[in-house]
């Protein structure tokens, strides 16, 4: 079997000669709305009122963005960043010869996790409602949006895995010549098959009664995932090169851990889930 030879265009279109439109950004909002309608469905069906899911979102939307922004800039491009500050939420890059429209080209899957976790804790403490029960609830839809950023990724060519060492894999063109493992699809069918044990997990078992539990499948199975397909994935950064573990690995095991706690976190301390 031979190599897939990849190269697509990342620009769908170009508005006005200086606003690219990119198949990573349409891809990423298809992932949130894709991840909206089936909360909308669980929302629905327990009878909960779609207001709260409103007001929810907007808390989400918010905090990943800024938390996959922010994680970024701190984990693996801390000294560009950190004497160009207001590159971190503008999407231009500062020169001498003016402003150039870039897009916000780094963003990171680990500081969007913590935003998501930081903007639902907020939102349960201003609207008075169960932490864990909105925690377990948004769980159960977040492999969707994280299946599209990585197909967004690879639209991009970026993010690719090491050479296959074979004829087998795919050739990112606008690259090298080189069959790599398409790393980006690895990470995205994980995560869809981990939405099918959450989806199985919350319709057919009494997981969403244990508070915490869908929350710690979700934690532990999709680091772990990620932690081990970048055995397969070339480092980010150059930094990375003289690390064992990479930093995508390094920011994973603290997800992991915490998921593993959250699986027994109901018979360890009640008190702590009943919140």
């Amino acid at each position: 079997m031979g190599a897939i030879e990849w190269n697509v265009d990342p620009e769908i279109i170009t508005l006005f000669g200086t606003f690219p439109i990119k198949y990573y950004g349409l891809l990423f909002v298809t992932g949130l709305i894709l991840s909206y309608k089936l909360a909308q469905y669980i929302y629905k069906s327990e009878g909960i009122p779609l207001e709260n899911l409103d007001k929810l979102s907007t808390y989400l939307f918010i905090g990943i963005l800024v938390g996959m922004r922010l994680g970024h800039c701190l984990f693996y491009d801390f000294e560009y960043f950190s004497a160009h500050p207001l590159e971190i939420f503008l999407p231009f890059k500062i020169t001498n010869e003016g402003w150039h429209f870039t897009g916000f080209t780094g963003l990171a899957s680990h500081g969007g996790s913590l935003g998501a976790i930081l903007a639902i804790l907020l939102y349960s403490r201003k609207y008075k409602t169960s932490l864990f029960g909105v925690l377990d609830r948004i769980a159960i839809v977040t492999p969707i949006t994280a299946a599209f950023i990585r197909f967004g990724n690879f639209m991009n060519s970026e993010i690719y895995g090491k050479p296959t060492g074979g004829d087998f894999g795919v050739i990112f063109m606008q690259d090298d010549l080189i069959p790599r493992h398409p790393t980006q699809l690895y990470e995205a069918f994980s995560y869809l098959l981990i939405l099918v044990l959450l989806w199985y997990l919350y319709k057919k078992t009494n997981a969403i009664e244990k508070k915490g539990r869908i929350l710690g499948v979700l934690l532990s199975l999709l680091f772990a995932a990620r932690f081990f397909i970048e055995f397969f994935k070339e480092n980010q950064v150059s930094f990375e090169d003289q690390m064992t573990l990479n930093m995508g690995q390094i920011l994973s095991i603290p997800f992991i851990l915490i998921g593993i706690i959250l699986l027994f976190l109901h018979k360890i301390y009640p008190k702590i889930t009943a919140v």
